[in-house]
């Protein structure tokens, strides 16, 4: 499916979420809060059994005849959780060891455990190749006592090779459920996780990894304070969404013309007129936020779900709200 969330034969959803779901109408709403073992399990993330197999070739047929051409390359497999056949989920080199989702339950439990943070969702993506899960933290940042901003931890893991596990920080403003990105100077968003083994070097690489959470926020509110405090017109709001998504070409075509005055429409009703900016209005802060909130909930998809996914997985949303922060910045 065009949003990358996992449907396996039987129609089931790799997904599960402890709420109402935030991203999309798939898969299955589970209420309460949920250990890790409780989401993987809910989310058909558990007993996949990820292996590398292999060492890959191909054959070339030619005038000369069939040549064989052998790579150092190797396949990662898993059982589907739902039909037990073999899947292939990418391509990786001779030294890549899988880890298996039930790995990371301890690592993620201790992060509750130690933050007072519960889980909210689960699930995979691309047939399994990725995998993620958010955490929702106790702590909210209310920015210069106008915005409230909640703090999520999002976990990706990917079976393909593609990138390692990893923690991303996401604040998510309340009034409107933007997600926020913002590459703060001296405050990083993210962190890389080791594959330890033992209770105390597990212990340490929660703690660090919380760490570093709380030294973004930190940062991240220094820096929406300074934002909130200064004021932006209506005319410099619409260049930095030039600079964003560039002028009207020339000659454009009328499907062209209908889509850039459609989205600067938009644009300038959240900064304008939203309600969700009704505490911030005309400062850039709101700028940020009108742009946020059209990336998240109003730039064009095919349906929520593809919406959803685009914010969860999309570097190209990334970008753009980070070249709107860059270009507000005070």
């Amino acid at each position: 499916m065009s949003h990358g969330l996992e449907v396996h034969s039987d129609g089931t959803a790799s997904f599960v979420s402890a709420r109402l779901d935030a991203w999309h109408r798939l898969g299955r709403i589970r209420p309460g809060l949920l250990t890790a073992e409780e989401a993987l399990a809910d989310a058909y993330l558990s007993e996949w059994n990820v292996r590398k197999i292999g060492g890959v070739h191909a054959y070339e047929i030619s005038d000369s005849g069939v040549t064989r051409i052998d790579s150092d390359d190797y396949f990662t497999v898993r059982t589907n959780p739902r039909t037990g056949m073999t899947e292939r989920l990418g391509t990786v080199g001779r030294k890549y060891e899988p880890v298996q989702n039930e790995e990371h339950c301890e690592l993620l439990n201790l992060l509750v455990e130690e933050s007072g943070a519960h889980f909210e969702t689960a699930g995979s993506l691309h047939g399994g190749k990725r995998v993620f899960v958010t955490m929702k933290l106790p702590k909210a940042i209310s920015i210069a006592g106008a915005d409230d901003v909640d703090l999520y931890l999002a976990g990706l893991n990917s079976h393909d090779g593609s990138s390692g596990f990893r923690f991303n920080v996401s604040p998510t403003r309340i009034v409107c459920a933007n997600t926020q990105h913002m590459a703060v100077a001296n405050a990083v968003a993210h962190y890389t996780v080791r594959h330890t083994s033992g209770a105390k070097a597990k212990i340490a690489e929660a703690r660090q990894a919380l760490g570093m959470v709380w030294e973004y926020a930190e940062a991240f509110e220094r820096e929406a304070e300074k934002l909130i405090n200064e004021t932006l017109t209506l005319g410099a709001f619409e260049r930095v969404c030039e600079h964003i998504w560039g002028p009207m070409e020339p000659n454009p075509s009328v499907r062209t013309r209908n889509s850039h005055m459609r989205r600067m429409n938009t644009l300038r009703s959240l900064f304008e007129n939203a309600e969700t900016q009704a505490n911030i209005r005309n400062t850039r802060w709101a700028g940020i936020q009108a742009i946020g909130e059209y990336l998240d909930h109003y730039a064009p998809a095919k349906d929520d779900s593809v919406r959803a996914h685009r914010v969860l997985t999309s570097s190209d949303v990334a970008k753009k709200k980070q070249k709107a922060y860059e270009l507000l910045a005070v």
